[in-house]
């Protein structure tokens, strides 16, 4: 008996999506075997009612409260591959094959470590994506943002929310327009052009930007978008994406460029957080499950 979807990924949106589905009485399974996206964040936050959770925490509340619903499976094991088509996918898994109506892709992104001395190790821990997740903690404390390009400069401006001392780091990569210099001026925000050379810390803190002429600017939290990569499962299937990399999907259904293939969650946006991820997953299964049941409904499968 084929399951009438398989979610791919156990972050925020594949929990939030089974908890649906659950709910709605689908058969489903969750595969959750990736690399935690967030292995490096002590907390969950911005999550209302789960404000500071420790995302294993998170996760396994989440987990508990699935296992009242008798329709919905966990299994630890990866999706190696996913071939057939609407209504009749074969989903591969190391020791089986099994057949799913639906599919939802809740796999996350593999972010590419910027090729800067210290970047790694600081990385969720002084280093960071989003202050929604991370700024209360570091509020009125040193701040940069180290942009990769004139597009991105409208993020640093909303960093003065938090705190008065913000620099603007390009890294020597690309040239800073005069509007935006005055603009930056009038926001007492501090420009460096210089690339930056390392990163200094001291038990896992961030202390120092060090540029390439040996200057030193003092740092608390450095915020960065470094470039992103889909998983491999992703990859293969030979989705349609965005121009920047993300998973093009229905902005009402989250359906993909294949037909009963649906995407939920940080492959499909940059408005990254567990909070969005668990919302776009609610989405994508309530719209794949009114889909499901009016077709199951019809062929008298219900």
């Amino acid at each position: 008996m084929p399951y009438d979807v398989v979610i791919v990924g156990g972050g925020p949106a594949g929990l939030a999506a089974a908890l649906a589905f659950g709910r709605a009485r689908k058969r489903v399974l969750l595969c959750d075997a990736g690399p935690r996206r967030n292995a490096a964040a002590k907390h969950v936050q911005n999550f209302v009612t789960r404000d500071g959770t420790p995302p294993a925490e998170f996760r396994q509340i989440a987990r508990d409260q699935l296992a009242q619903y008798p329709s919905v499976e966990l299994s630890s094991s990866p999706v190696e591959s996913i071939a057939g088509a609407r209504g009749s996918f074969r989903v591969g898994l190391p020791a089986s094959n099994l057949e799913a109506r639906r599919i939802l892709l809740c796999t996350g992104m593999i972010d590419e470590m910027l090729p800067i001395e210290g970047f790694r190790e600081l990385w969720g821990g002084a280093i960071f994506q989003c202050p929604y997740c991370h700024g209360w903690e570091v509020r009125e404390r040193r701040w940069a943002y180290l942009a990769r390009g004139v597009e991105g400069l409208h993020f640093v401006f909303q960093l003065r929310g938090w705190t008065r001392d913000v620099v603007l780091f390009t890294g020597g990569g690309f040239d800073m327009p005069s509007e935006s210099q005055a603009e930056l001026r009038q926001a007492k925000i501090r420009l460096e052009t210089q690339a930056i050379a390392r990163l200094t810390s001291k038990d896992g803190t961030l202390e120092n930007v060090v540029l390439a002429d040996g200057s030193t600017v003092a740092c608390d939290a450095l915020f960065a978008h470094p470039p992103q990569q889909q998983v491999q499962l992703v990859r293969d299937l030979n989705l349609a994406l965005e121009s920047d990399g993300l998973v093009r999907v229905d902005p009402m259904t989250r359906e993909t460029s294949i037909p009963g293939v649906y995407a939920a969650g940080d492959l499909t946006t940059r408005m990254q957080s567990a909070t969005m991820a668990a919302a776009l997953g609610v989405q994508a299964a309530a719209m794949i499950n009114h889909e499901l049941t009016r077709e199951l409904a019809i062929e008298g499968l219900l």
